[in-house]
């Protein structure tokens, strides 16, 4: 599967995306998920995190090393000291004396296990931690993309409107040189265009902040121009059932599986920390050289603490308040993602419903063939100039709240399919 997208890219970057013209990357939204899923920085340090919970739970499996320790060990003799060991071992012929010693540690109650059981969970909620970033990451990236989508399409409407006052200005300055006309309505005219290339200023200015948000999810170039190809996106989407989102959450929420595995985790760190109350055993091999009576000692022992005043009951405790402190906080998170669900679900409806009646409109259809015909009637004096603008203003309003509208149902869509977890297809 990497390799696939690893070529896709390659083939958009090299051959598809880039315009030859004006070195535009023009981009759809599958593009964009594509490269956003390899290329985003924050999703491959999340992505280390897993490895290094791999790595904690090959540690936790590692058993405790010996310990080799020597001592006693005399740099000098004297010569009554040697004499002194020629009378009770009389073959002794070197008069160093040293002890050596070997001890290993043995974890007893499974305790290693149960400490490898604890890092495996901790190793899922890390997965989970990394579902969770990606979902509000690609929450964030999708609503960005409708932003874009929305500034692109209202730029082409101002854009259109100035280029129409445009040419009746240069109409209307031949007129009023020719003396036909009061340079009252000219300066009416210009006024409406400098007030909407002011607007198509702000909105350019607001697109660029939301093209630097897309850029640093992408993980592109500063430099780069980006065009997103537009669709409709989720305006003809299907919904399930209530209870098939609940379902669905249940299934893929991140969130509320992160939280069954810290109730899990708090019930594995139960088990440890009663486990712990059984000591451990440290086994010790020792040999002794000229230390006793025997001129080579060798000896084994064992030491093992005695539970007398701790018996970890404060670890206990706290494990097992944590346990049942973690089940309250799932019960809630399942009440909060209900919720969220039905908030989302209601949004969405409701902007769909709002979407496909103004979209139904045949007034919204006819919108530029009527802009082109109040233009030739101001031009021909059959309408007044206050009709006009009236009507530029009523022209501008509708495809605005056209084009917002499109843009709220999606992004309710997509708050929707955040509070579920997952794409709903």
């Amino acid at each position: 599967m990497k390799r696939i997208i690893s070529f896709i890219l390659f083939l958009l970057f090299s051959i598809g995306i880039f315009s030859q013209s004006n070195d535009i990357l023009r981009l759809n939204r599958e593009d964009i998920e594509a490269i956003f899923l390899k290329q985003n920085l924050l999703l491959v340090v999340e992505k280390m995190n897993i490895d290094i919970a791999d790595a904690e739970i090959i540690q936790a499996k590692v058993w405790d090393n010996p310990t080799l320790s020597i001592s006693d060990v005399n740099l000098r003799t004297t010569g009554k000291q040697r004499e002194a060991l020629r009378e009770a071992i009389p073959d002794a012929s070197d008069y160093t004396q040293y002890s050596v010693e070997l001890n290993q540690l043995i974890i007893t109650a499974g305790k290693r296990r149960k400490i490898v059981a604890v890092q495996q969970v901790s190793k899922e909620m890390t997965k989970q931690q990394f579902s969770e970033t990606l979902r509000g990451l690609k929450a964030e990236l999708r609503k960005n993309i409708n932003e874009i989508v929305y500034f692109q399409k209202y730029e082409t409407v101002l854009s259109g409107q100035i280029d129409v006052l445009a040419r009746l200005i240069a109409a209307y300055e031949k007129q009023v040189q020719n003396g036909n006309l009061s340079k009252g309505e000219l300066l009416r005219l210009q006024s409406s265009s400098l007030e909407m290339e002011n607007e198509l200023y702000q909105l350019k200015m607001e697109l660029n902040a939301q093209l630097k948000t897309l850029k640093s999810l992408l993980n592109l170039p500063p430099a780069s121009n980006i065009f997103i190809v537009a669709d409709d996106g989720n305006t003809n989407a299907i919904l399930p059932a209530l209870d098939d989102l609940y379902s669905l959450a249940m299934e893929n929420r991140p969130d509320l599986k992160l939280q069954k595995l810290q109730t899990d985790r708090f019930a594995k760190t139960l088990k440890l920390e009663k486990a712990q109350r059984v000591p451990d055993i440290e086994l010790s091999a020792s040999y002794d050289r000229y230390a006793g009576i025997w001129k080579n000692f060798f000896g084994v022992g064992v030491s093992v603490d005695l539970p007398v005043f701790n018996r970890n009951q404060g670890n206990i405790k706290a494990a097992t308040l944590g346990l049942e402190q973690s089940k309250h906080l799932e019960q809630q998170i399942h009440n909060e993602v209900f919720n969220e669900i039905i908030e989302a679900y209601n949004n969405y409806e409701q902007s769909l419903k709002f979407y496909r009646k103004i979209a139904g409109n045949e007034l919204l259809s006819e919108l530029d063939s009527m802009l082109d015909v109040y233009t030739r009637n101001l031009l021909n004096r059959n309408i007044s100039m206050l009709e006009f603008i009236d009507f530029m203003e009523s022209y501008q309003t509708s495809k605005q709240i056209f084009l917002e509208t499109q843009k709220s149902v999606n992004d309710n869509f997509e708050e929707l399919q955040y509070a579920v977890g997952t794409d709903i297809k």
